[in-house]
């Protein structure tokens, strides 16, 4: 996804669950200052995640606090934002749960996280987007990816 502004950030997160069977936790997230990449990370989780959609809400969580921190960062250096930062997430599942208020018994594990993201979403402070695994710029940062959709990223 090409950003037209250089004052918008664009940030993609992911995580890979089970493609490494020695660790079960590697996440990255990349973030976008108009064209510009301004952060990014790749390394482990720090615990092991029970479910993919933990692991990749982790990841989410990560990016997210990235995101919060660089935003105050724009705020006191004058530079205003020309939208709300956007989040992309390569699973749905996951989107729902930071949109949806409810939470479910199977991911109390996850609640403080699942707060901080929904309270950013509910107030226009962060918008969420799903983006197809193929266009999922994180990737490269958390699994081997193919030549072609290495030199498209």
């Amino acid at each position: 996804m090409q950003q037209q502004s250089t004052h918008e950030l664009l940030a993609y997160s992911d995580a890979e669950w089970v493609g490494f069977p020695d660790t079960y936790r590697s996440t990255g997230y990349t973030i976008f200052l108009g064209s510009n990449l301004i952060s990014w990370s790749s390394k482990k989780q720090s615990t092991v995640s029970r479910s993919s959609a933990k692991a990749e809400y982790r990841s989410l969580v990560i990016a997210t606090a990235d995101i919060a921190w660089i935003v105050q960062l724009l705020k006191d250096l004058h530079v205003t934002l020309s939208a709300s930062p956007t989040l992309c997430c390569d699973n749905e599942n996951v989107i729902f749960m930071a949109v949806n208020p409810v939470t479910r018994p199977r991911s109390k594990h996850i609640a403080i996280d699942y707060h901080f993201v929904h309270e950013l979403v509910a107030n226009g402070s962060l918008k969420l987007q799903y983006v197809p695994s193929s266009l999922q710029l994180a990737d490269s940062l958390t699994k081997g990816v193919s030549k072609p959709q290495f030199f498209l990223f």
